[in-house]
This record gives C-alpha cells, sequence and structure tokens, in this order.
C-alpha cells in the first residue's frame, strides 16, 4: 500500500514529541524502580533463608527437650551411668572385655608400615613425650665460654 503524501508538505517525523516524552518516563521509572524491586527479590530470598533456620531450630529445640524428657526418666538415667560410666547395681559383678590380641589390631591396621612406627605406635604417650624432651635438650648446641652461665651487663652503660 502506497503512503499519500501530499505535495509541499513536510513528511511527518517519525517520533512525536508525545512518543519521546512517553518514552523517556517509561525510562525513568523502570531506572526508579529497578534498586526497590532488586532489594525486594533479595529480601524475598532472606526471608526464605531466615524461615529454614527458624524451623531448624523448632526441630533442635524439639529435640532437645524429648532428649530432657527422657533424662527425667531414672531407668534411662540408670542405664546410661551403665553404658557411659560402666556403674554396676551393689550386688553385680561388672566385667569389661578387653581384646586379648591388642597386638594383632596394630598390626592389621598398620600392614605395610615400618617396624619402628609400630613399636612407636604400642609405647604409652609420655614415653614418647619424654623421648622429644630428650632429643631437644641433646639437639640444643652449648656454645661459648660457659655453657650454662648468664652473661654479665655491658659495662659503661
Amino acid at each position: 500500500m502506497a503512503r499519500w503524501r501530499i505535495p509541499g508538505l513536510p513528511a511527518r517525523p517519525r517520533f512525536t514529541s508525545r512518543a519521546t516524552i512517553l518514552v523517556l518516563v517509561l525510562c525513568s521509572l523502570v531506572a526508579i524502580l529497578a534498586y526497590p524491586a532488586r532489594q525486594f527479590i533479595a529480601q524475598r530470598s532472606e526471608l526464605a533463608e531466615q524461615r529454614a533456620r527458624a524451623e531448624q531450630v523448632r526441630q533442635q529445640v524439639e529435640q532437645l527437650t524429648r532428649d530432657r524428657a527422657r533424662w527425667q526418666d531414672p531407668e534411662y538415667v540408670k542405664a546410661q551411668a551403665r553404658e557411659r560410666l560402666h556403674y554396676a547395681v551393689p550386688g553385680e559383678t561388672p566385667f569389661v572385655s578387653v581384646d586379648p590380641s591388642p597386638s594383632a589390631a596394630v598390626k592389621s591396621s598398620s600392614t605395610g608400615a615400618a617396624p619402628a612406627a609400630q613399636a612407636k605406635a604400642l609405647k604409652p604417650w609420655y614415653a614418647g613425650f619424654w623421648e622429644s624432651v630428650d632429643l631437644a635438650d641433646a639437639a640444643s648446641p652449648r656454645t661459648g665460654p660457659e655453657a650454662g652461665a648468664v652473661p654479665a651487663p655491658a659495662a659503661g652503660r
């Protein structure tokens, strides 16, 4: 379809002043509302995180309440004392079973390890501690006129 144009009149501009003002107003609204919209979305996600955390804490409180109620029962307290502290009721003979071959457990857990490491593992902790103290003492060099002497203050000050 051909456009009719009147000779002598200038062509109609593509954007009128109304359209330009409308575009400027819309761009301004977008620029003005962008930051609050971003804050709103961020606050919604933070609110969802806080709700999830509150639910987790609520479940933890329920678990602790159940534990507290369980500890109010004298039979449960007795059972825990027997299990954890190896207590016994008067008249009972408590037994603690011990593995008869601790060296077999060490060998199975450290297959391929050096014999020195196995021997070190069998030593009590304090023996290793004292060996390290002795080793540190032997490694410190003692130089100077007298090894244990404290130097005298410099004269002339």
